[in-house]
């Protein structure tokens, strides 16, 4: 059988031009046409083009404010599909010194549409799940899904986050991502964008101006190690990484 949508859907991602527009946009912020034509070194006239063309394939979804047309995901399932085909793809060649930094920035900390991914949301994951506080559902009914714990319930909302709103929300309550430049999986779902909201809103995250990359602040990184143990620059055996 035939799935014309799935080959459709398919070619829209597969233009290098659309496909470096669309992973620009997968730290779940708008930009404006001519800020993604920057990013993926086209003239404006062509990202118009493609990016008519993914918001008509369901792929992108147009805001407009004024005069100004801003463009983003339409929604996390689709940052999940981009996720998928990195894990897929191998790495483009590094052409440059600031390509080299930045491949650096985004495998330590970036944005996965709305939770917090790279080195430092796998080892938060890891460190949830470490101290009993996350724990994988094995029901057949629950495959690929994520719980918190009692213990993890009441650590979580001390630390501000409201957790029966959480599970009220229309998106999966948590679930694991898997990491495609650490190949190992970080909080996704209603919990995982909740916990990257209180984040950034405590300051212990900051985005970066130009990249899906985000910074992680000295508090950031006092406040999770105190609050979860994490130690981003050291792997898995203690080890500086």
């Amino acid at each position: 059988m035939t799935h014309t949508g799935f080959a459709q859907t398919a070619s829209l991602i597969g233009d290098p031009s659309r496909a470096a527009m669309l992973l620009q946009l997968m730290d779940g912020r708008a930009l404006p046409a001519g800020e993604l034509a920057r990013r993926a070194r086209i003239s404006p006239q062509t990202a118009s083009a493609h990016l008519g063309k993914l918001v008509a394939g369901g792929l992108l979804a147009l805001e407009t404010h004024g005069r100004h047309r801003y463009y983003r995901l339409r929604g996390p399932e689709v940052a999940q599909a981009l996720e998928g085909l990195l894990i897929l793809s191998p790495p483009g060649p590094v052409r440059s010194l600031r390509e080299s930094e930045e491949r650096k920035a985004l495998r330590f900390a970036r944005t996965c549409y709305d939770h917090l991914a790279g080195r430092v949301g796998v080892r938060l994951a890891e460190q949830l799940t470490h101290r009993g506080w996350l724990t994988r559902l094995n029901a057949p009914s629950a495959a690929g899904k994520w719980e918190l714990t009692p213990a993890g319930e009441e650590a979580l909302a001390a630390f501000g986050l409201d957790i029966p709103a959480l599970r009220r929300s229309r998106r999966a309550f948590a679930r694991p991502c898997l990491d495609w430049m650490e190949r190992r999986h970080h909080l996704a779902g209603a919990l995982g964008a909740a916990l990257t909201a209180r984040l950034f809103e405590l300051g212990w995250l900051r985005r970066h101006p130009s990249s899906r990359a985000v910074i992680l602040t000295e508090a950031g990184r006092t406040g999770l190690h105190d609050a979860f143990g994490v130690s981003p620059d050291t792997d898995e055996n203690g080890r500086e990484s």
